[in-house]
């Protein structure tokens, strides 16, 4: 009879008997194991009785946990299996794992089904921690043994087995391991599992506002990759409904709702056919040889989107069974912790639906005294920040905040960022002009007085921004001189090159000396290439020099460094490329009336020096770009309200 264990009881089964001989017997035995060669141990089985329970590993396993452990030769685990009683299947090891907490351990979800139905009891024996094979394939990411216990779990569901601390413990690994739609069944199931906290002082809603991969704001996708995953048509999964019907042998779920990805009204239906429809072409191209490769690519999004609607829905879910408590400190205490870190992680979806489920969230704050927003502002996270722009006019009142050190929002946002985000700017430069933004950004919301606010240190934000970023100013000057010098070497010797071939043309000159090919459009195409790539090399070697004697203070890394350094690169640019049209002209005309086919290779070849320029230093010249003349990373992210 399967019995379920209470809040405290541990399941341990000892076997009293057990002939304890040496090790070393054991090793042809143990060696069988790990191959899966059955006929080898089944001999030496016949030769010692003993053997089937005996501890072969320095770690008391059996051969039964050896060979569970290999994930593989299922039939030498039921062939065993069938020679031993169902008690001995209950046999732990040093750490107190049972074979079925080891197939759980690996994810061999083959001998756990042959294990369960020799002894379902096995389902409910922890091991030393008191983890139970449910938690063991869940902290593994194991999903399909983890499917088929919780299956095995709902077949007993009066015992209630996980609706205490055990069913906490197994949420939160389930969240760690991505499971979402898994984690959502479970608190559709126990929805008390929602509103407990562990000793370590770990619950659900932390666990999920910690994984920052698990939504939009944390994926880093690339400008097509969110162009597609905003099309991409996506089915959501009624997950523990599907336990019902839960084949061991396949562990496959049915899909049954579709999320629309158009707008509202009668657009929908259309929309979603028209997706549909596409999706299914792109996965038939994808069994074309020629398109194999792309289309794991559009999977990989869908899945990614999938999981970002799971999430989302699992944090309204906890949101909504913590708000059914009827202490508001209860509230507090288990939703605080959560909302700070993910406003520190920057995952403004969490924090959206923490506020909107729970309006004084907003006024949460660290051990630091560190409210909502100023958290996300230590951290440089725009995209909690940016929430601020969707609020009403009480944006006013949280910007008048101030810490136990006498700090406002101003005072915070001076400080250095965290090395993680500043990593995210290429050159010590820019990554001052990213510190610069953030800092005249917050200046527009906070009140006059608090411009020149001291801190109990009695320092003003301006003064603490200095004090802060001194050493970023030095490496970023040290940065943009070191590229300015390079850059200004290349602009020289382009300046050189092209000055003496506009006074040595090709072809030489007449009596008159007036070019030979004065007349030929070509000799034109070569003439006005020349000169621009003079006159750009120039302006590129001016723009880099002024760059060098510039004085590098503080205010000079917002706008006028970076904008010079983008009129240099740009016409350093311009004139390699026309220095390179330039040569291509002047050997077309020597060599190409009578071969035309020179043209070709010496184009191609052209093209190199301007690919290579392009590949090495336009994602400098972008990134500098964008940081200045950008859409930058302030504004209202949604029409939803904020508070």
């Amino acid at each position: 009879m399967l019995v379920a264990p209470s809040k405290t009881e541990v399941y341990i089964t000892k076997r009293e008997h057990v002939v304890v001989k040496d090790r070393s017997q054991y090793l042809p035995l143990y060696k069988a194991a790990l191959k899966g060669d059955w006929e080898r141990a089944r001999r030496f089985l016949n030769q010692d009785e003993d053997a089937l329970t005996a501890k072969i590993t320095a770690l008391s396993m059996t051969v039964l946990h050896v060979v569970v452990g290999t994930g593989k030769a299922i039939h030498f685990v039921e062939n065993l299996v069938n020679l031993m009683p169902s008690e001995a299947l209950a046999l732990y090891d040093d750490y107190g794992n049972t074979p079925l907490n080891v197939a759980a351990l690996v994810g061999n979800t083959e001998a756990a089904v042959i294990l369960m139905r020799k002894n379902p009891a096995l389902l409910y024996m922890g091991n030393n921690r008191g983890w139970l094979p449910v938690h063991r394939a869940a902290l593994n990411a194991h999903r399909n043994t983890l499917q088929y216990f919780l299956a095995a779990h709902k077949d007993n569901m009066d015992s209630k087995s996980l609706a205490d601390q055990s069913g906490v413990e197994l949420l939160v690994s389930v969240i760690d391991s991505g499971f979402f739609d898994v984690a959502m069944s479970l608190v559709q199931h126990y929805p008390e599992l929602a509103t407990f906290k562990l000793e370590n002082g770990n619950y659900a809603l932390k666990a999920i506002a910690r994984k920052a991969s698990a939504f939009p704001s944390g994926s880093g996708l690339s400008l097509w990759q969110r162009f597609i995953y905003a099309r991409v048509p996506i089915k959501l999964e009624d997950y523990y409904e599907n336990l019902d019907g839960v084949d061991v042998e396949k562990l496959v779920g049915k899909s049954q709702v579709f999320v629309p990805m158009c707008g509202s009204g009668w657009l929908i239906g259309g929309c979603e056919k028209l997706l549909a429809m596409l999706w299914e072409i792109i996965k038939l191209l994808g069994k074309e040889q020629q398109f194999a490769c792309a289309v794991p690519h559009f999977q990989c999004l869908q899945n990614m989107k999938l999981m970002h609607h799971q999430a989302l829905h699992l944090v309204k879910s906890l949101c909504k069974e913590i708000r059914s408590l009827n202490e508001e400190t209860a509230h507090a205490s288990l939703y605080e912790t959560a909302v700070l870190q993910a406003a520190e992680l920057g995952i403004h979806e969490v924090v959206e639906e923490i506020v909107d489920a729970f309006p004084d969230a907003i006024y949460s704050s660290d051990k630091g005294d560190h409210y909502l927003f100023e958290v996300a502002v230590v951290n440089r996270c725009e995209n909690v920040f940016n929430l601020i722009y969707q609020m009403s006019a009480y944006r006013q009142y949280v910007t008048l905040l101030i810490d136990n050190s006498g700090n406002t929002i101003l005072h915070l946002v001076a400080r250095l960022a965290p090395p993680h985000k500043l990593d995210l700017v290429s050159g010590a430069a820019l990554q001052m002009q990213r510190e610069l933004q953030w800092f005249k950004e917050l200046e527009k919301f906070v009140i006059p007085s608090y411009k020149e606010k001291e801190n109990s240190a009695k320092e003003t934000p301006a003064m603490v921004f200095t004090r802060e970023h001194k050493e970023l100013v030095v490496r970023g000057e040290r940065w943009i001189k070191d590229t300015s010098n390079s850059c200004m070497i290349a602009a020289a010797l382009i300046a050189t090159v092209v000055f003496a071939a506009a006074i040595t043309v090709p072809g030489g000159s007449n009596s008159y000396g007036l070019p030979i090919f004065s007349n030929e459009i070509v000799f034109i195409v070569f003439a006005v290439s020349d000169a621009v790539s003079l006159f750009t090399s120039t302006t590129s070697l001016l723009m880099f020099l002024s760059i060098l004697t510039s004085r590098y203070a503080e205010g000079d890394f917002l706008h006028v460094l970076p904008e010079r350094l983008i009129i240099g690169l740009v016409t350093l640019f311009l004139s390699i490329t026309t220095m390179m049209i330039a040569f291509t002209a002047a050997v077309f005309l020597v060599f190409g009336h009578k071969n035309a086919w020179v043209l070709v290779p010496v184009a191609a070849l052209a093209c190199l020096p301007v690919t290579s320029f392009v590949s090495l230093q336009f994602p400098l010249l972008f990134d500098v770009i964008s940081l200045t003349y950008g859409p930058g990373l302030f504004g209202k992210q949604s029409k939803r309200p904020f508070y």
